[in-house]
């Protein structure tokens, strides 16, 4: 088995967490509407806060009204304590959460439970809170270099056979083309990264500024 080079693996994947950390609808996607997820962390933030700016981040612009007033009336609702102030806050959580996916063109189905996040995105997420990228950098590594070298042996064993064979040719070219696609995806997921780091930097760091 051919091992690849681990500071290239990590410099790959370290493009690939940033094109999904910057782009809507991918990672935050995946576990937006749990209620550990970060759409629901600042959200709590928000109304314990009072500051809705908190939130507004995680919508578009043409939305913002409406968060902006379902936070007020939660807020004013909350005060009265108990089950009300449950109540408030749940409603919020889902307002957010909906029109956020709706943003992007994700349907919602409601708030999931906690504990649903996947191992990749809750280390994806871990790695922003640390600051340290390698952890998360060398688990997406392995099991892809494990995916790269499971696809490549099965064209290489694949790769003889008797030119005759029309059935096994067919079995060889399918096993070529789904290796291609997933070298492919990968190259364009690490270009996507690059070009999101350089347009987006300034939004990205923006949009920290203002949740925090």
């Amino acid at each position: 088995m051919i091992h690849l080079n681990r500071p290239r693996l990590a410099r790959l994947f370290g493009a690939l967490i940033a094109a999904a950390a910057l782009s809507w609808g991918t990672a935050a996607q995946a576990h937006c509407d749990t209620l550990d997820g970060p759409v629901v962390g600042d959200a709590r933030k928000a109304l314990d806060s009072g500051n809705v700016n908190l939130v507004l981040g995680w919508v578009q612009p043409k939305d913002e009204a409406e968060i902006r007033s379902a936070f007020q009336k939660s807020v004013t609702v909350r005060k009265a304590g108990g089950p009300a102030r449950e109540l408030a806050d749940y409603a919020f959580l889902e307002t957010l959460v909906r029109v956020h996916r709706a943003g992007e063109g994700a349907p919602y189905t409601g708030l999931k439970p906690a504990g649903q996040i996947e191992p990749a995105v809750a280390a994806a997420d871990k790695a922003i809170e640390t600051g340290k990228l390698k952890p998360v950098a060398a688990m997406i590594g392995e099991s892809v270099e494990h995916g790269l070298h499971r696809q490549f042996e099965v064209v290489l064993r694949t790769k003889k056979h008797d030119p005759n064979d029309v059935q096994a040719a067919r079995a060889h070219v399918g096993a070529y083309v789904e290796y291609v696609h997933y070298v492919e995806r990968l190259h364009d997921a690490a270009r996507t990264g690059d070009s999101h780091a350089a347009a987006g930097a300034p939004a990205a760091a923006a949009a920290t500024a203002h949740k925090h």
